[in-house]
Formats: structure tokens, sequence, C-alpha cells
């Protein structure tokens, strides 16, 4: 490859070569390539499929919605914010016009594993909203369960007897991944109800009370998780991509 010029930092010239040996040097270089093969392939996709087109009006609606919105109405501001943003109209339209490609790309190439992978993560998208009182003995913990039963204060109690950093907030874990659950303790919140006590349960030596806050079930009508979900399967996808091609650095 031609020693060809790369960047010009204080009127030095540092070639694509001396780039490639300081992306080496800082251990940073298959990340460089990663990227690079990764928009590689994406564009590749975008260029060749035929069932991922976007209409021109969306991209339109897309731009003029931005520019109302950052108070971009008048041609001469835009223009003014587009040459400080180091652009042009067609360099950020095509941008925009990408961003819906890319997205749709994803629906697409996801769309058929999206349900089985759902059921796959479920375990560790369902969570479970706990409080615990968390003690060093079993006959503590079962005295206390008693007299939760008997009315006393759950709260109370955790901030008295409990040896977790939690205590501080009575005992209130928060939301809490069913698969990152212990076993036995996942069996015994799977069958509980809201409000119901579970325990005291031996975990790593010491016994916990737990008090089931509330069940919050993952669904894939949940925007953000189909969204999160679509994107983990797309990274595979294009990780399948990348394998399979021939890759050859010619940088001397």
């Amino acid at each position: 490859m031609e020693n060809s010029s790369f960047l010009l930092v204080n009127d030095q010239t540092i070639s694509i070569q001396q780039a490639v040996k300081y992306l080496q040097a800082s251990g940073k270089l298959g990340q460089f390539m990663s990227d690079i093969l990764r928009q590689y392939v994406i564009e590749q996709e975008i260029r060749t499929r035929e069932d991922i087109d976007i209409s021109p009006a969306l991209t339109e609606q897309t731009i003029i919605d931005f520019r109302l919105k950052n108070k971009l109405t008048d041609p001469q501001s835009f223009q003014e914010w587009l040459k400080n943003n180091g652009t042009d109209y067609a360099t950020f339209y095509s941008s925009v016009a990408l961003g819906f490609k890319l997205e749709r790309l994803k629906a697409v190439v996801t769309q058929a594993k999206l349900p089985e992978y759902f059921i796959e993560r479920k375990i560790y998208l369902d969570r479970v909203v706990l409080s615990r009182i968390i003690v060093d003995n079993r006959e503590l913990g079962e005295e206390l369960q008693i007299q939760i039963e008997e009315g006393a204060s759950f709260e109370e109690l955790a901030r008295e007897y409990s040896l977790a950093d939690d205590k501080i907030v009575s005992g209130m874990m928060g939301p809490v991944s069913r698969g990152t659950m212990p076993d036995i303790l996942r069996a015994a919140v799977d069958v509980a109800k809201p409000g119901q006590l579970v325990g005291p349960i031996e975990l790593e030596g010491r016994y916990g009370l737990f008090r089931v806050e509330q069940f919050l079930t993952a669904s894939l009508e949940d925007t953000q998780l189909k969204q999160a979900l679509q994107n983990e399967l797309f990274d595979k996808w294009l990780a399948e991509k990348i394998q399979k091609l021939t890759v050859k650095l010619q940088v001397s």
C-alpha cells in the first residue's frame, strides 16, 4: 500500500502506516478494525437488500422536525449550523436516512429470531422487587418472621437487625433479576404472592428473610426491552457476518 497521508498535525503529516502503528502500540487496532468491518457489513447490506427501503418523505420530515426543535428554520441559520458541525445538507440527509435504514435492517434480520431469543432470556429479564432482612442465625430469622406475621414492622426490624447494607433503606433491595437469584430463593419467590414473606433461607452462611413486593414481568410489548433485544441479536448477526469475511491488513 502506498504510504498515503492520513492526518496533518501541526503541519506534520501522519501516514496511514504510522497511524496503524500508533493504534497497534495503544492496543486499539483490533477495535478500530472491528468498527470498520462493522460499518462495512452494514453498508453492504443496506446497499444490496431490497427489503429495507425508506420513504424519502420520512427523512425529509425528520429533518424538518429537527430544524423546528432546534430553531433552525431560517435557511441561513441552518447552513451555519451545518458548517459549524463539519457537514453539508447532502451528508446530513444521508446520515438521517442511514439511521432509518439501519433500524429497518435490525428489525428485518432479527424479526424471526426475536420471540425465541426473548424466551431464552426471559428468566433474566423478569424481575422481582424484594425487601430483606439478613441475620447470622436461623433462630433469629425465625423469631423475626413470627414477629412480622404478628404485626411487627418489617422496615423497623430490618433497620434494627439486618446485616445487609440496605438496612439503611429498611431492607429494600429493589428490582432483582430472577436469573441472578440463587436457585433456592428463586424457587420460593416464584410461588409467593406480593406482600408474602419468604424464608428464612440459608444463603452463604447467613439467613435471609424476604418480603415479595412486586413482580415485574418482561414483555415484548415493552418498546425499550424489544429494542435492546433487537440490538443484542443484531450484534450477534453482525459478528457472524464479520467472521466470514476474508480480511488482509495491507500496511507494511
